[in-house]
C-alpha cells in the first residue's frame, strides 16, 4: 500500500498539479495511520510496478511541455513489509523561454496592447506547449465577440533548444465580419416563441458577439422555464460570399410549469426552523413566476410549539425569554409572501418583482417586529458585473423592544410613551444596492471578493410615519487570496452608519433624534465580531426589578440584572481570517485563525475613534460539506461588559438607579473563551 508520495526539487509546478499526472498516489489517513487502519476506513491506493515505471515518462513528457526539455526524474522506494514510500526527484534544468511573439491580422480590429495584456503566453515566461494553444484560443474568442464568428487563428514556432528560446507567432484569419440573421427557437411545447426571444440578449440586425450567446443561454435557463437551454450558430461554416447574416439556433427543453420545495434544519439563535414554498413558471405567460414561500423558526421555543427546547439544544435563547425581553424569543418567528417575478423586464438585462408578505422577525435581546406590507422592486443590468436594485417598501406593523432602550435613546420612562412608541405604524423605504462579486465560490471563497453599497430612505413624503424618517447607509469590502492550493487569507471591512431626523414624541417635551430599534446597527455574532454573542457589542443598558436589589446597611447588591443591547447609529466591523487545510483529512477539514474588531457608536455620545474598538482574536475549526462548510470557532474576549444606564422596573415604569453600571469581565481565561457554531464562512 502507498502510503508515502514526495516530489523533491520541484520549484516551477507544485505537488498537486505534478500528483495529478501520474497514476501512482497515495492511501488516505484513514487506511494507514495504526490507530485506526484496522478499522478497513479510508481509500486504499496500492503499488503498481509498471505503472510507477510510466510515471517517470509521464513527468517528463509534462515538464516537457511546460517548457522544461532539460528535465530529468529520479525516483526512490522504500519498501516496509505493509507499506511502500515513493519519492520523485526532479532536475529541472533551465526552461526554453518565449524570446518574441508575434500576432497579425488583428490590426484595425483588437487593441494589441491589450490583447498581449490578455494572452496567457507572455514574452520571457518558460514556453509551456498548453499555454501556446491557450493563448490561440483567447484570440478567437476576442475575435468572435467582435463580429468574427467564423476566425481562424493559424500558430507557429521555432523552438532554440541550445539557447533555450522560443519565438511564437499567431496569424489571424477573421474572415466577414457578421450580423445576427435568423433566430430559429425548437424544442417549444407550452410556451410561445415570442417569451424566448424577448429574453434573449441578441436580435436580428445585431452585431454578433458570442458573449451575448452565452449570456441569453445562462438568462433562459435562470428563468426557470426551462431544463436547459442551447444557444449557437445554425451553421459552423460560413455563409455564401456576400452573405453577412448569421443565422442563430435557440434549442430548449421545458421544465415541469409546477414546483414544490420543502425545507428544515437548526440555527444557533433560531432553534429549529422549516420552509415549504410552491412556485408556478410561466405564469400570465412571457416567463413570469409566481411564488409561495413559508417559514417559520424558533420552533422548540416560540408559542404555540414550545417544547421547552430553551433549556437544553436551544439554550442560547434561554436568556431572550425571561425578564424583559420575555416578547421576543417566547413566539415563534415566520414569514409568508406572494411574489409575482418577471424577468427580461422591459429588456432583457432588466428584472423586476411585486409582492405582499406578513411576518414576524426577531433579534436576540433587542427587538421583535411585526408587520405586513408590500414591496415593488427592479434590477438593473442584472446580468451584469454590478447589478443595482432599486426596491419600495411599503408596512403596516410596530416594533417591540425594552422599554430600557426607548428610556434610554428618547427619555421615555412612563408606561402611556411606551406604549405610544410600541403603537402599530406605516413604515415605508426606498432602497437602492450594487454590489460586485468576483468570489471563484460562493459557499466557500478562496480568490475574488465583493463590493456591496446599500443606501435606504425613509420619510413622510413615500409614505412612512412622521416617527420614522431617516436615511442609512452600509458599505461592505472583502478581499479572498489563494495561499497554495488549499489555503485562504481573508479580510473585510464593514461600515455603516443612520442619519436620523428630528421627530416629536407622546410624552416628551423637545424633539429628539429617533431611529426605530430594528433599523439600528448591532454587532457581534458568528458572522460578526466573534468574541461576542450576538447583538451584544456597543451600547447596552441594564434593568433590575425588586426581586434582584438587596440592601445592605449602605451598600446595594444588584443580581438579576437584564442586559438589554439599545443599538447605535454608526457601526465598524473587520475581519481578518487565515484558512489552512488539516494535516488529517485536508480535503474535508480546515483550521483557522481569525481577528475580528469592531464597535458600534452613537455618534452624538461617543468618539468615533480606533481606541474604542474591542479586538478578539480566535482559532477555528471548519468541516467541508456540499452544503458549505460547517462552523466552530472559538474567540477570546478579555474586556469588561460596556457600561451603561442601570433602570429600577416596577412593572409598568422605569426609575433610572444609576447613570453608569457595568459588571466585572469574567475571572477565568476560560470564561473569557465564546463558542460559535454556523453553516457558511463568516465573510
Amino acid at each position: 500500500m502507498v502510503r508515502g508520495l514526495t516530489f523533491v526539487g520541484n520549484r516551477s509546478i507544485d505537488d498537486y498539479t505534478l500528483s495529478t499526472v501520474i497514476a501512482t498516489s497515495t492511501s488516505s489517513w484513514f487506511a494507514t495511520a495504526w490507530p485506526v487502519r484496522w478499522l478497513g476506513l479510508g481509500a486504499k491506493r496500492y503499488f503498481n510496478e509498471v505503472e510507477f515505471q510510466r510515471d517517470v515518462v509521464r513527468l517528463i513528457l509534462f515538464y516537457r511541455q511546460s517548457g522544461y526539455m532539460q528535465v530529468v526524474v529520479d525516483t526512490t522506494v522504500r519498501r516496509t513489509p505493509h507499506d511502500v514510500y515513493v519519492v520523485f526527484r526532479v532536475y529541472e534544468g533551465e526552461p526554453v523561454r518565449v524570446r518574441r511573439l508575434e500576432i497579425t491580422g488583428v490590426d484595425g480590429i483588437i487593441d494589441l496592447k491589450k490583447l498581449r495584456r490578455a494572452l496567457p503566453l507572455k514574452v520571457g515566461d518558460p514556453f509551456n506547449r498548453l499555454l501556446f494553444q491557450a493563448s490561440a484560443d483567447t484570440i478567437g474568442t476576442w475575435l468572435r465577440n467582435r463580429s468574427y464568428p467564423y476566425e481562424q487563428v493559424l500558430r507557429n514556432f521555432d523552438s532554440d533548444v541550445g539557447a533555450d528560446t522560443a519565438s511564437v507567432r499567431y496569424e489571424a484569419v477573421p474572415g466577414r465580419r457578421m450580423w445576427v440573421g435568423r433566430v430559429d427557437v425548437q424544442g417549444l411545447q407550452r410556451v410561445d416563441t415570442a417569451t424566448v426571444l424577448h429574453t434573449l440578449s441578441i436580435k436580428p440586425g445585431d452585431q454578433y458577439h458570442e458573449d451575448l450567446l452565452y449570456r441569453s443561454q445562462r438568462d433562459l435557463y435562470s428563468s426557470g422555464v426551462f431544463r436547459s437551454a442551447v444557444v449557437t450558430l445554425a451553421d459552423s461554416v460560413p455563409p455564401e460570399p456576400g452573405d453577412s447574416a448569421a443565422d442563430v439556433r435557440v434549442n430548449v427543453v421545458e421544465g415541469p410549469g409546477h414546483r414544490v420545495r420543502l425545507g428544515g434544519g437548526y440555527g444557533t439563535l433560531d432553534c429549529f426552523r422549516g420552509q415549504a414554498g410552491w412556485s408556478s413558471f410561466g405564469f400570465l405567460g412571457n416567463a413570469r413566476v409566481l411564488d409561495l414561500s413559508a417559514q417559520v423558526s424558533k420552533i422548540g421555543v416560540g408559542y404555540p410549539l414550545d417544547g421547552g427546547f430553551a433549556q437544553n439544544v436551544c439554550r442560547a435563547l434561554r436568556d431572550d425569554q425571561t425578564g424583559q425581553n420575555d416578547r421576543f424569543s417566547d413566539t415563534l418567528n415566520y414569514n409568508v409572501s406572494l411574489t409575482l417575478f418577471q424577468p427580461a423586464f422591459l429588456s432583457p438585462s432588466h428584472t423586476a418583482s411585486i409582492g405582499v408578505f406578513a411576518e414576524r422577525h426577531s433579534e436576540v435581546k433587542t427587538f421583535a417586529r411585526i408587520q405586513v406590507g408590500t414591496t415593488a422592486s427592479m434590477t438593473l443590468n442584472a446580468r451584469r458585473r454590478v447589478p443595482v436594485g432599486v426596491t419600495y417598501t411599503y408596512t403596516v406593523g410596530r416594533t417591540d423592544a425594552d422599554p430600557a432602550v426607548f428610556c434610554s435613546v428618547l427619555n421615555a420612562c412612563d408606561d402611556s410613551t411606551q406604549r405610544f412608541l410600541n403603537t402599530q405604524r406605516p413604515f415605508a423605504s426606498i432602497g437602492v444596492t450594487a454590489a460586485l462579486r468576483t468570489e471563484n465560490n460562493p459557499l466557500d471563497p478562496i480568490s475574488g471578493g465583493h463590493v456591496g453599497v446599500t443606501v435606504l430612505n425613509s420619510s413622510r413624503f413615500i409614505g412612512s410615519s412622521s416617527l420614522y424618517e431617516f436615511n442609512r447607509g452600509e458599505i461592505e469590502v472583502a478581499r479572498f487570496f489563494p495561499l497554495g492550493r488549499r489555503g485562504t487569507l481573508g479580510w473585510r471591512v464593514h461600515i455603516g452608519a443612520v442619519f436620523p431626523g428630528l421627530v416629536a414624541v407622546k410624552g416628551v417635551a423637545s424633539t429628539q433624534q429617533f431611529v426605530p430599534p430594528d433599523q439600528r446597527f448591532y454587532a457581534g455574532g458568528p458572522n460578526s465580531v466573534r468574541g461576542f454573542s450576538a447583538n451584544e457589542l456597543g451600547p447596552k443598558v441594564y434593568v433590575v426589578d425588586s426581586t434582584g436589589v438587596t440592601v445592605t446597611g449602605t451598600d446595594t447588591t444588584f443580581t438579576k440584572v437584564q442586559t438589554s443591547p439599545t443599538g447605535g447609529n454608526a457601526v465598524f466591523v473587520g475581519n481578518l481570517e487565515l484558512r489552512v487545510p488539516a494535516p488529517i483529512l485536508p480535503e474535508r477539514v480546515q483550521l483557522a485563525g481569525f481577528v475580528d474588531v469592531g464597535e458600534v457608536y452613537i455618534r452624538q455620545r461617543d468618539v468615533l475613534g480606533l481606541k474604542s474598538m474591542r479586538v478578539t482574536p480566535g482559532l477555528g475549526f471548519r468541516i467541508v460539506t456540499p452544503l458549505g462548510p460547517v462552523r466552530m470557532d472559538v474567540a477570546y474576549n478579555g474586556y469588561a461588559p460596556e457600561s451603561g444606564v442601570l433602570w429600577f422596573s416596577d412593572g409598568k415604569n422605569l426609575t433610572r438607579l444609576r447613570n453608569s453600571f457595568s459588571q466585572p469581565r469574567p475571572a477565568t481565561f476560560l470564561r473569557r473563551l465564546l463558542v460559535q457554531f454556523a453553516i457558511g464562512q463568516a465573510f
